[in-house]
């Protein structure tokens, strides 16, 4: 589907010009010439991106009042000012109003089409977030009583209010993001902008231009100036993912920008920026130190306060806590019915040692929800757990009866232990309790007494237990 444009000029000829402009890259365009014709056309059906001229001669309202309009109704509407009688002072007071960006008349083709584009890319970027913050929600908090976890959880409390930097490591997939936002929303910038930057899918040669932006014209002669996120982070928290990732050249700069809270765009441009810094790494930084990889000044700067987000192996006793709570997740997301994990899969989940961690955890949950057989009313059992994990799995949890006997007490599990054990075995000799006694290591008298206390024998052959 096409995105649809408005575009809002007092001038028929300036709008008919733009909307052929982008009709020929694909976009559906719609045409406003005055204040109430815009509003009308937004509220009527919200549109991609607004092109917004400042002045709108012959307009009960110009620009810059319906820009303040849109912002109030539709903040997340990405609008775009333009002007004939521009200079920087307008153009400022667009942008602190709201608008993504300002295009002087007469314009460029080229410029326009690069600035609608990233207007829109940055729209759905940032709507994509919220989504994704929304519909993960809950799994943005630690999980788990094991002792490791509220130990974190403790260290956490302390630290977050406070302001320091902080290095957050661990093995992949524990869940080091899940800290850094704890920290954030924990923190006097919970108001601020959470910016996460991972280093470790970065191009080298990127990384330089997303950490600190690019000036207009750098890229090419048409280019806007790029924000980085160092500046996107301005009041709130910067989280630089995988920080041992990071070329030291970068790592040079970052050095320089933490101590004076300043640093330059690709291009010049100095910038002032008030950012707090949360890194993470999943590797040994003081051997990385020592291989000449990572700077020390920018180790000691990072880690004013150390955290360490312990694998899942060392958290067994959460894993239950965890399972289930990503089932619901899991559920939610499919509109479908959470399944049971029964107590012989859960036994099993336990025994797995899970190089994944908690990531891993998420993902065999979602595997089990959609490839699990049977009814969404029958738990799930040890032997429908992914191969990998069922091939460890305690052998008593892989009995047709581990499910029952892991949530008993030990009393109760020998009795049904012993009750499917003699009947298995009596059956096996014919009802012979001589042959069978003698097998099974008791007196004659001492089994006749055990099956009839166990409701496994009446008088001559043995009883079918229930299933």
């Amino acid at each position: 589907m096409a995105h649809d444009i408005l575009v809002v000029d007092d001038e028929a000829d300036i709008r008919m010009l733009m909307c052929g402009i982008l009709r020929d890259e694909g976009y559906a365009t719609r045409e406003a010439g005055n204040s109430a014709q815009t509003l009308a056309a937004i509220r009527s059906r919200q549109p991609t991106l607004v092109i917004l001229d400042i002045w709108l001669q012959g307009s009960e309202l110009d620009g810059l009042e319906v820009l303040r309009i849109i912002r109030r109704e539709l903040p997340n509407l990405p609008v775009v000012m333009i002007s004939g009688h521009g200079n920087i002072e307008t153009a400022v007071a667009a942008i602190k109003i709201g608008a993504y960006d300002f295009i002087e008349k007469p314009f460029k083709s080229d410029r326009l089409l690069l600035v609608v584009e990233r207007a829109i890319d940055a729209a759905r970027l940032r709507r994509e977030n919220e989504e994704l913050r929304q519909r993960a929600g809950a799994d943005e908090e630690l999980i788990g009583v094991s002792p490791a976890i509220n130990q974190l959880r403790q260290q956490l409390e302390r630290a977050a209010p406070t302001g320091s930097r902080i290095l957050i490591s661990g093995p992949p997939g524990t869940g080091k993001e899940v800290v850094a936002r704890q920290v954030h929303e924990r923190s006097r910038r919970s108001r601020g902008a959470f910016v996460a930057l991972n280093c470790a899918t970065m191009r080298p040669e990127r990384l330089e231009a997303e950490l600190f932006g690019v000036e207009a014209g750098i890229e090419n002669p048409e280019s806007p100036r790029k924000v980085g996120t160092f500046e996107q982070a301005h009041g709130g928290t910067l989280f630089l993912d995988e920080v041992a990732d990071m070329p030291l050249e970068t790592q040079g700069k970052i050095v320089r920008g933490l101590h004076e809270q300043t640093f330059e765009r690709v291009g010049g441009g100095r910038v002032e920026v008030d950012v707090r810094v949360i890194a993470s790494t999943n590797r040994d930084l003081a051997l990385e130190i020592a291989a000449g990889r990572f700077r020390e000044d920018l180790y000691y700067r990072l880690a004013v306060v150390p955290l360490r987000v312990p694998p899942l192996r060392d958290r067994r006793e959460d894993i239950p806590l965890l399972a289930r709570h990503f089932m619901v997740r899991s559920a939610e997301a499919a509109r479908l019915q959470p399944r049971e994990i029964g107590e012989d899969a859960m036994a099993a989940l336990q025994a797995y040692e899970w190089p994944g961690n908690v990531r891993q955890l998420r993902n065999v949950v979602d595997w089990l929800m959609i490839m699990a057989p049977g009814d969404a009313r029958d738990p799930i059992r040890a032997d429908m757990l992914p191969a990998e994990i069922g091939s460890i799995a305690p052998t008593v949890v892989k009995w047709d009866k581990g499910g029952e006997i892991m949530s008993l007490p030990l009393r109760d599990a020998r009795e049904v232990f012993e009750r499917d054990y003699l009947v298995a075995q009596v059956t096996r000799f014919g009802g012979n309790i001589s042959r069978t006694a003698a097998f099974v290591g008791m007196e004659r008298s001492a089994l006749h007494r055990k099956l009839k206390s166990l409701g496994v024998f009446n008088g001559e052959r043995p009883a079918k237990l229930d299933a």
